[in-house]
């Protein structure tokens, strides 16, 4: 099964503007472990998540279907970036103290990948899921870019983002859910950075091959105006959707 890749051609932006967890989700998913030898980061990308937890584990082996994202990595002494897709790992059996899956388990065949949970995890182990949806910024603001997510690059999203707008509410979990605290994303970003991280959806680079047209040039006077001077930073905040389970 070949996997659906949405981001390879443009991992470098992927890596320069995608923004970075909080180092207290690395905090809790540290605490939940009762060892933290090995962290298996799933469909790492650029190694965003993978950076944080390596600063909680001994080792770190970061793996992503796509070379172009393992070639853009971030390195660290103690993260093993590799190329494998989530259903077929490298890793022994049992190896795994813990599993995390950044804003990605919605591209998975996830009978398949669940299947390499229980072989790979210890016994014991942790699974930790997590997504993002919109950000919210302030209000004049978040009217355009949610215009732009459903009016202008709408219907470019693959089928499997109602999955993340719904708060994987309707993604199949087979793992009793442990009750978490809340995390929030937060960074400061001038509107060039924020323009950088909605040119990194998968529907706005849908549709400027479809229409040889990058969709943001229709909303830049409008969010220009909302913004105000372009270098002022604002509170960027996505709320994260967290699904950890001890498998």
């Amino acid at each position: 099964m070949s996997f659906k890749d949405h981001f390879s051609g443009h991992a470098a932006d992927y890596g320069r503007f995608r923004p970075r967890y909080p180092n207290e989700l690395f905090d809790y998913l540290g605490l939940l472990c009762t060892e933290r030898k090995l962290a298996w980061d799933c469909a790492t990308g650029n190694g965003q998540a993978a950076i944080g937890l390596s600063t909680k584990f001994d080792r770190v082996v970061a793996s992503d279907a796509s070379s172009r994202q393992i070639n853009s990595a971030d390195l660290r002494d103690n993260i093993e970036f590799i190329v494998a897709k989530a259903e077929a790992s490298p890793l022994p059996d049992a190896s795994a103290d813990l599993i995390s899956v950044a804003q990605a388990m919605h591209w998975f065949d996830l009978e398949s990948f669940y299947d390499e949970v229980r072989r790979v995890l210890k016994p014991r182990g942790v699974l930790a899921v997590w997504s993002y949806q919109l950000a919210t910024i302030e209000p004049a603001i978040d009217a355009i870019v949610e215009e732009y997510y459903e009016d202008i690059v709408g219907e470019y999203w693959p089928e499997e983002r109602s999955l993340v707008m719904d708060g994987y509410k309707e993604i199949p979990f087979p793992f009793t859910q442990m009750t978490n605290p809340e995390f929030l994303m937060t960074v400061e970003w001038d509107l060039p950075q924020l323009l950088g991280y909605l040119g990194t959806w998968s529907a706005t680079r849908r549709y400027i091959v479809d229409n040889s047209l990058d969709p943001l040039t229709l909303i830049s006077n409008s969010l220009a105006n909302a913004w105000g001077v372009e270098s002022r930073t604002r509170s960027v905040r996505w709320p994260l959707t967290l699904l950890c389970a001890r498998v």
